[in-house]
């Protein structure tokens, strides 16, 4: 055998046993890659909201509405001597009749029912109160409860705490792109400095991200009281904390 034909087949054979991993890798100049991002923050509640109720039955509806007036008057002076700061709002004024329940057996034949009549009323109102103190909550839930019913709370962030938040939620999220950048550009051998960001979508609003969840807000479990005399116990609240979550999908080019 010459020697040129064996130098030809000793090439041949030390090609067919090259490593995949030594091929060469394809180009990535000009190449448009979807980052998409996420992230999220979390804060704890500096806002309440509670809904105070008072009703009242009577036969007589103006005396039903009588007390619902007073008791809301002395319930909102109440809450405004021990929260000066709260927003107040009445809402839901409401008057119902109150029926007797219809009869069990059935009317005879023929006989036509006859047009139920009143016994009593249902008169009603609501108190919504909007506060910062949480430390004097407990309190002044406890004394308005010696004439109000709460109906509900929930907690929250107040405005500025939100706005913050959100901020925070921002920067965050921009963030976690970068971080996601750089490792893409690594992955493909490049530098990050060769990554041009075209369009940065905040809202995830194209078909390659998902939908954003906003603000999650934690209630506290309804509570329903009504006072009997004497001195009531502060009820116990736990505010929690409200996490705010972002996506954002980021579109970056490759020089």
């Amino acid at each position: 055998m010459s020697l040129p034909r064996t130098f030809l087949i000793a090439a041949l054979v030390l090609a067919a046993h090259a490593p995949v991993g030594a091929q060469t890798a394809p180009a990535t100049s000009g190449t448009l890659v979807i980052v998409p991002a996420v992230g999220e923050v979390r804060a704890a509640n500096d806002q309440a909201t509670l809904m105070f109720i008072v009703e009242e039955h009577d036969k007589d509806k103006n005396a039903a509405a009588a007390r619902v007036n007073r008791k809301m008057k002395e319930g909102t002076e109440i809450v405004r001597r021990l929260d000066p700061k709260a927003e107040l709002k009445t809402q839901g004024y409401f008057t119902y009749p109150v029926y007797p329940e219809p009869p069990v057996e059935p009317l005879p034949a023929g006989r036509a029912p006859l047009k139920p009549v009143p016994i009593g009323w249902r008169v009603g109102q609501y108190l919504q109160v909007k506060t910062l103190n949480l430390e004097g909550l407990p309190k002044m839930a406890a004394a308005a409860q010696k004439v109000l019913a709460i109906d509900g709370i929930e907690f929250g962030l107040s405005p500025a705490s939100e706005k913050m938040l959100d901020d925070r939620r921002i920067n965050e999220t921009y963030r976690n792109l970068n971080e996601r950048i750089v490792s893409i550009a690594r992955a493909m051998g490049r530098q990050p400095g060769e990554a041009v960001l075209e369009t940065v979508d905040f809202e995830a609003s194209g078909n390659y991200g998902g939908g954003r969840n906003d603000m999650a807000m934690m209630a506290a479990p309804e509570m329903k009281a009504r006072a009997r005399g004497g001195e009531m116990p502060e009820p116990s609240f736990e505010p929690g904390d409200t996490t705010l979550q972002m996506r954002l999908v980021g579109k970056v080019k490759f020089r």
